[in-house]
Order: C-alpha cells, then structure tokens, then sequence
C-alpha cells in the first residue's frame, strides 16, 4: 500500500513537534511508602519531522506504548526515548506523562489517615544522544496573608494555593539521573507554606492547622523563596523552577510569583 507520510513535501518547511496527546495509560511510579503505586497517565509523545516529509507514522507512537505497557515506570523512559527515535527515524523525541499520584496523610493532632491527590508530570526528551530528564510536582497548600495579619485587630485573610515544583536532576552518565522522590517534592512545598493540606480533619486537627497558618504568614513571594532554599542544598539538583499561586480570598484576582535556577550557572 501506498505510504502517503514517506512521501515528499514540497513546502521545505520543518516541523519542531508532531505527535499525539490526550492518550491514558496505565503507568507504574515509585512510591517511597509502598514501592510502588499504580495510576494512569496522559501522555504526549512527539518528534521533529525534517522539511522533506509529509508527515510522521503516528500509529507507531501507541505501538510503543502498548509494547512497554507491562512496565511503564520512571526508569524505563530514557529506554522509551531512544525507542521513539529509533522507530520514528527522529532526531529529536519528547514524552510527556501527567498523572495523579495519592499519599496517606496523618491529621496532625488526631492522627486520622486520609488519602490526598496531588498532579504530577515526567518530561523527557532527546536530541541525538542527549537527552534531559525533567520531575514536576504540583501540591496544593494553605498561605495565610502577612500584610492582612499586621493590619488586622483580629484574623487575617487566608487562600488556597498551589505550589509547582520541576527539577532537573543531575545526570551521572548517559541517560542516568540521580532519584529524588516524588514525596520529597511534596514535602518541601508544604514547608514552604503556612500550613498543608489534608483530605480530613477532625475538630482538633482543623484548629492545629489554622493556628499554624496564623503563625507562618507568607506571601507568594516567600513561598517560591522559602522552597528554593531548600532546594538548592539538594547536590542531586542541577536545575529548578518553584512558582506558587494563590486563589485569593478577598481579591479579584489571583497572585503568582516564579524563580528559576540553574546549578551551573550560580558556580560560575
């Protein structure tokens, strides 16, 4: 049969990313509790397309998943990678993985366990025999408002807000990154906030959290610094991105601030 995609373009127009996305799949992640966790993923899954052809083999993207379906994890996609531009004769390849990732909390005075989402990413891709390995952890946290508790006889204005962390680890050889766990991105967010978030809280446990978001006021700003503190000291980070929002609670709008840095660049 006639293979339209291998045909030629005459446009001599090259194409950064052709792929697919929006496609779910089962997916293994470790879990530092449990070993393992089952969920699913979204994935996208894309390639350069040099200026001569018409098109790529798409068919050939959900081939590789369903041929790695029995072992999905974090460390087979380097091997995923190169399976991408091996198949789909690319120079370049991206895979991307978005997924809910669940961790039992404890309540803080009552010790009732809960379960609590928090959305998570791998970002891979590979250009010829590089390749670059990004984690992404998004963790929902309480921040309490330090202008609103300096001007208020009583109280102060608090909000819902999520904190986006992504690093880069550092890479040790070819397509070998140091591990850092998911849950040790959680954690630092959390100590970059007022307070965390639990699925469940007993009488007790909410006025322990509320009391703890009244004594560690933050803005935006001093959430991103107070997280990039922290991980800095990390020798297994090479770069990082920290950016916070807040769904204010007596404004109209919502309040965000980002930081970005790179190991390399702050040795020079």
């Amino acid at each position: 049969m006639e293979d339209i995609q291998n045909s030629r373009d005459h446009r001599q127009i090259p194409i950064d990313h052709v792929g697919i996305t929006d496609i779910k799949w089962p997916v293994t992640v470790s879990d530092r509790a449990r070993e393992n966790q089952q969920t699913v993923a979204e994935f996208k899954m894309s390639v350069d397309l040099p200026k001569e052809f018409k098109g790529t083999h798409m068919s050939r993207f959900v081939t590789i998943l369903s041929d790695f379906s029995h072992n999905i994890t974090a460390d087979i996609l380097p091997e995923m990678i190169r399976e991408i531009q091996r198949r789909l004769n690319a120079e370049k390849a991206h895979l991307d993985l978005k997924f809910p990732y669940f961790v039992e909390k404890s309540a803080p005075v009552s010790g009732s366990k809960s379960l609590l989402q928090y959305e998570c990413a791998f970002h891979i891709s590979a250009d010829g025999e590089n390749s670059d390995f990004i984690l992404e952890a998004t963790v929902p946290v309480t921040s309490l408002c330090p202008c609103s508790k300096a001007v208020s006889d009583y109280g102060a204005h608090n909000q819902r807000g999520l904190i986006t962390i992504k690093v880069r680890p550092v890479i040790d050889g070819p397509d070998n990154y140091r591990h850092i766990w998911l849950e040790e991105l959680f954690e630092v967010a959390e100590k970059a906030s007022s307070a965390p978030i639990y699925a469940l809280l007993k009488r007790e446990d909410e006025r322990f959290v509320t009391m703890q978001a009244y004594d560690n006021p933050v803005f935006v700003e001093d959430m991103v610094r107070n997280a990039a503190v922290i991980l800095r000291d990390d020798e297994r980070i090479e770069w990082y991105e920290v950016s916070a929002i807040n769904d204010e609670s007596i404004h109209n709008h919502k309040a965000f601030a980002v930081t970005t840095w790179t190991r390399s660049d702050a040795d020079r």
